[in-house]
């Protein structure tokens, strides 16, 4: 009996392997992601905890925190967000880290 040999599997492009990226990303969205340009819009390029200004070079580094924890909670009136540089954001979630830890 002949042996039969796996066929050699293609490997998928960088192109392919981007789209594929992109889509699972896409999937995982709430249906209201662009929460983040609504509450930039609403609340201004300014930190709400440390009060730092953000110009566009360095916007990347301004988040929008659910104050609710729940990313899936983004009202239109932005009443869940607050715009927090990414060290804010760090730290008010750490203190709701040992917060939990400390109340047992």
């Amino acid at each position: 009996m002949p042996s039969r040999r796996p066929q050699a599997r293609r490997l998928p492009s960088p192109e392919e392997l981007a789209l594929l990226v992109k889509t699972l990303k896409a999937g995982n969205r709430p249906a209201n992601a662009d929460y983040r340009e609504q509450s930039l819009k609403l609340h201004g390029w300014i930190c709400a905890k440390c009060g730092r200004e953000f110009e566009r070079e360095n916007l990347h580094l301004l988040t929008v925190h659910h104050k609710d924890g729940n990313h899936h909670h983004n009202p239109k009136d932005g009443s869940n967000w607050e715009n927090l540089c990414v060290y804010c954001h760090d730290d008010e979630h750490s203190r709701l880290l040992l917060a939990e830890y400390l109340n047992g």
